[in-house]
């Protein structure tokens, strides 16, 4: 069993910043992956946003923000951040972590086997 919780979801203007983070507790050291979708929407129905190997070397991003979004990982504390800078109204979404593997197809929500319940950003002026 694992548990994930997303934190530091909010509101912020355009161009501006926000970190989100990931507590991870379970028995292992995970790979993780982020994806965002629309309130309301069902999780399945959102879109890669970055994915992040067991030991970060590994690194991916959705094109739409590379540039943007670090992900980043701590595994002594268990946790895992998502930078995001120049922020964009498009970007207002409910983010979630997930827990897959190394080796798995990582932009496929069938990938993945645990969630936390989702922060939720909002991005306006």
């Amino acid at each position: 069993q694992v548990t994930l919780v997303e934190s530091g979801g909010g509101l912020v203007q355009p161009g501006g910043s926000l970190r989100l983070s990931c507590s991870v507790v379970g028995r292992s050291i995970y790979a993780i992956g982020w994806f965002r979708h629309a309130p309301g929407q069902d999780r399945d129905t959102g879109e890669f946003v970055a994915f992040i190997g067991r030991n970060a070397g590994n690194t991916d991003y959705a094109d739409s923000v590379k540039g943007r979004f670090t992900i980043s990982r701590d595994n002594d504390k268990k946790m895992v951040f998502l930078e995001m800078n120049s922020l964009k109204p498009e970007d207002t979404a409910v983010y979630s972590c997930g827990v897959t593997s190394d080796y798995s197809d990582h932009r496929a929500h069938f990938e993945y086997t645990y969630w936390g319940p989702g922060t939720q950003v909002t991005v306006s002026s």
